[in-house]
């Protein structure tokens, strides 16, 4: 092993808006005080219950990704298992995120700041 995973970065144009979202998807504490960043309107951070860490970068000229072209690429996405995938759905779309396309027990939608993500069912 090289080294360990410290946190997943997205970029965006509105970094405490997006971690808001993922809060309200994954659970966890938005921008609580950690030694390895500083936090501020061009970062922002979700401590998951789980340890995982997931950051939000500004990125002034941010350019959205298009799923699934290629010409704009993911730059990153997150599978996450869900009991409900109806009951997910309503809540991913309550809290901003909008639906994509829906597969046999799965589900892709993009997050406020356009980033693709997967609801899985039945598997958490």
């Amino acid at each position: 092993m090289i080294g360990k995973l410290q946190c997943i970065v997205l970029d965006c144009h509105y970094p405490a808006a997006l971690a808001r979202f993922y809060a309200a998807l994954l659970g966890g504490e938005v921008d609580r005080p950690d030694p390895r960043w500083s936090l501020d309107e061009d970062w922002s951070t979700l401590h998951t219950d789980g340890g995982l860490v997931v950051a939000f970068q500004r990125v002034q000229d941010f350019h959205p990704p298009q799923w699934p072209d290629p010409a704009h690429p993911q730059q990153i996405h997150l599978d996450v298992d869900v009991e409900d995938i109806e009951a997910a759905e309503r809540a991913v779309i309550a809290h901003g995120g909008a639906p994509l396309k829906a597969y046999e027990g799965w589900r892709v939608y993009a997050d406020p700041a356009g980033h693709p993500f997967c609801l899985i069912g039945g598997s958490a």
